[in-house]
């Protein structure tokens, strides 16, 4: 995953930091911040490697509904997470590397929704 320098939202410097800045003077480690619009995106623990792309609240909320749809079907199935991401790449027709949930966009996550509500649907009937 690329290390973010410039915000793809609105062009501006983005640092890294702790999270402190976003959750109110409490620390969950380091993020990559835009200093203009307040994009972030966390970082894998003890490394600068970004956990997946930037994003706005939108997009953080919208990421939030993927995985109350994604992680619920793939525990029922008693799947591992790395098999369940493995499946979405397949219905998604992406490549394993490209499919996780912190890389998506707006319309990615909403696919993905329709993809497990779809499953889930076909489970209970």
């Amino acid at each position: 995953m690329k290390i973010p320098t410039i915000c793809d939202y609105c062009g501006g410097k983005v640092i890294f930091t702790d999270s402190a800045i976003v959750y109110h003077g409490k620390s969950y480690g380091n993020i990559y911040y835009c200093t203009n619009c307040g994009a972030y995106v966390g970082v894998h623990d003890g490394t600068k490697k970004p956990l997946g792309t930037l994003a706005n609240a939108a997009l953080r909320n919208k990421r939030r509904e993927a995985h109350n749809a994604f992680d619920p079907l793939w525990r029922k199935r008693g799947l591992k997470r790395s098999e369940a991401y493995h499946w979405l790449a397949k219905r998604m027709k992406l490549p394993d590397y490209r499919t996780h949930i912190a890389r998506f966009t707006m319309a990615q996550c909403q696919e993905v929704i329709e993809i497990c509500n779809e499953e889930m649907q076909k489970e209970a009937a």
